[in-house]
């Protein structure tokens, strides 16, 4: 299915890591590292604070600050979306507002975790923050992380808001994706949240992803991005094949441990994270040791 040019969000875009130092403070001039190299990577933009950012161990002073760089460097390079989402419909209204209005492309809510709202419940939790700003929103489903699912026909309802204009999705199946492509309007942005299915999921009617991948590869998952969104699908899935490995190996520790410690052996940021999460295990070390040897990713 051919996508409409008028959608606001389209092709490559980078869950980014927050890069800290070994004792957990924010590493900036790393920070401004990863975004020039994304900006002359073909990165269409990036999430600032979402799952791979750690957002649940940012304060909001870090996160305005992580935002404000963001914009500086990629101002007309590419756009910055920021994760304001939280498990509760108020907090995340007035997170929305605050960094609604140092002006970025799109905030990021993503379904609220633990307490398991119902679809009524999510319809009401997405309209309110929506509601409260006139920034583009983005949905963000991860059912593996929030324990909630937010289902085709709910998007479809939520679509109807004027500034809910995309959805992460990162529901691994094809028939997801049909569905909702089937349900909701072209102009609304369907983003893969899932790295192995991606390429798969450009080709249903996804019209971009949010990638934990292309922190490490950005330049080749952005050519992946756009053959398959120009219908050039053998370069596609030839492009998509060599990183097959590294969607796999990204998550055999929780994210963002193992993409950290890749990141952290190709010299671009230091070896921090913060607890409750830790540094790679070693034990589990052997197969990225492989993959920086088969990308040729080390510095």
């Amino acid at each position: 299915m051919t996508e409409s040019p008028s959608q606001a969000f389209r092709g490559s875009y980078v869950a980014l890591v927050t890069p800290m130092r070994a004792g957990g403070d924010i590493d900036w001039k790393s920070w401004q590292r990863l975004l020039e190299w994304h900006a002359s990577s073909g990165t269409a933009g990036v999430v600032v604070g979402g799952t791979t950012g750690e957002s649940a161990c940012l304060d909001d002073d870090e996160l305005r600050e992580l935002t404000i760089e963001a914009l500086r460097i990629g101002a007309g390079r590419m756009q910055v979306i920021v994760g304001v989402g939280s498990s509760c419909t108020r907090t995340t209204i007035e997170r929305a507002q605050r960094f609604a209005r140092h002006g970025v492309d799109g905030l990021l809510v993503v379904t609220p975790a633990y307490n398991k709202p119902p679809q009524r419940g999510l319809i009401g939790h997405f309209r309110a923050a929506a509601r409260a700003v006139d920034c583009p929103v983005i949905l963000y489903n991860v059912p593996s992380r929030t324990a909630v699912d937010l289902l085709p026909e709910t998007v479809q309802q939520l679509a109807a808001e004027r500034n809910i204009v995309a959805l992460k999705e990162a529901v691994p199946s094809l028939e997801r994706i049909q569905e909702l492509r089937r349900l909701l309007p072209a102009t609304f942005a369907i983003l893969s949240g899932d790295d192995a299915t991606a390429c798969r999921s450009l080709s249903a009617g996804a019209c971009g992803a949010i990638s934990v991948t292309a922190n490490v590869a950005p330049g080749q998952y952005a050519r992946m991005v756009s053959a398959a969104l120009a219908g050039n699908v053998a370069l596609a899935q030839d492009l998509d094949a060599q990183l097959a490995d590294l969607h796999r190996d990204l998550f055999i520790e929780a994210n963002p441990i193992p993409v950290k410690w890749l990141l952290q052996q190709m010299g671009m940021i230091d070896c921090g994270i913060r607890a409750p999460l830790a540094w790679l295990d070693e034990a589990s070390s052997a197969p990225l040791r492989r993959i920086l040897q088969q990308l040729q990713l080390a510095a």
